[in-house]
């Protein structure tokens, strides 16, 4: 078996090179740039890996990386995943997040339709739509991102009913691990309580604290990946089916940390609003339950304790 990962440097990435590399599949990773500065730390992470130079904004170059890696699979995880830069950044969001879907898809269909293809989709699709959500909830996107997720998840389908191609996507709500970058909300929470417990006497600082989100643990995610993979081409949530809010999260990390009383911890700032926010993403994952046998296995409270002691 052998394997193409888009994103291979990131969380999920690095997370599910791993996994594939221990489960003996010859794993290839998409790489930016001649000199990537997460090509060393994902080599020494995963040393049977082979780096192959590439960009979903070009074309050409997936081609030939698909010619090289002749993989059995490809797992797109590959895009820029922060919410908030969609805003400032729209246009190069939808250029690698949405459009790099399909020019992977195309890069299939000329070299060999019979690859199989994972999409990796995000519940910010869901958007406005009431919680909880699964496979058949209307998508309302609320952020340039989630339209450029929408895009890539559709026409991942697209592609399956129209050219016959095994592509499956996996909707996958929020999932953290201490790989996840500094500027999502469980790391700039996690770092500042264990800095509120040295006694930094600081303040965290957000603009909402009531989203709601369903938080879950990056490496149970990707450990889907493959059971998607090898079932029959479909779309799938994933999801623990809690869902708490961002000031939950703040009063569970300073829990972990150690911390009991730390009044005026929480200050609104209009610098961290958004043009719009998403109220409530739960998740309904049965249909993965009963079609992959996959159920998550960390929960809230232990993710967060893991994100802190790793801070």
């Amino acid at each position: 078996m052998r394997a193409l990962i888009t994103g291979v440097t990131g969380q999920d990435g690095s997370y599910l090179a791993e996994q594939l590399a221990a489960d003996g599949v010859e794993v290839y990773g998409l790489i930016r740039g001649q000199r990537n500065p997460k090509a060393g730390w994902i080599k020494a992470l995963v040393p049977s890996l082979t780096l192959i130079e590439g960009d979903l904004l070009d074309q050409s170059s997936l081609q030939r990386a698909l010619v090289q890696a002749q993989p059995d699979v490809v797992y797109n995880l590959g895009a820029l995943t922060f919410v908030g830069m969609s805003w400032d950044q729209p246009t190069l969001m939808t250029e690698v997040t949405g459009l790099g879907a399909l020019r992977m898809l195309e890069a299939i269909r000329a070299v060999n339709p019979a690859i199989r293809f994972v999409q990796a989709s995000s519940s910010e699709q869901f958007g406005s739509s009431p919680a909880p959500q699964n496979e058949l909830t209307p998508f309302r996107p609320r952020s340039p991102y989630g339209v450029a997720k929408l895009f890539a998840h559709h026409v991942t389908v697209n592609y399956r009913e129209s050219y016959g191609i095994h592509a499956s996507t996996a909707i996958m709500f929020n999932h953290e691990s201490p790989r996840r970058g500094e500027e999502f909300v469980t790391q700039k929470v996690a770092k500042a309580a264990k800095r509120i417990a040295a006694g930094s006497g600081e303040a965290i600082r957000f603009g909402n604290v009531t989203p709601r989100r369903d938080w879950g643990w990056a490496p149970d995610y990707m450990r889907a990946l493959p059971l998607i993979a090898a079932a029959e081409p479909d779309d799938f949530v994933l999801a623990t089916g809690e869902s708490h809010s961002v000031l939950e999260l703040i009063g569970e990390a300073l829990r972990a940390a150690g911390v009991r009383e730390a009044p005026n911890v929480v200050v609104g700032d209009p610098e961290f609003n958004r043009p719009a926010d998403v109220a409530c993403l739960q998740g309904d994952a049965r249909k993965a339950q009963y079609l992959l046998g996959w159920t998550p296995t960390v929960r809230f409270e232990e993710i967060v304790r893991r994100l802190v002691e790793a801070a």
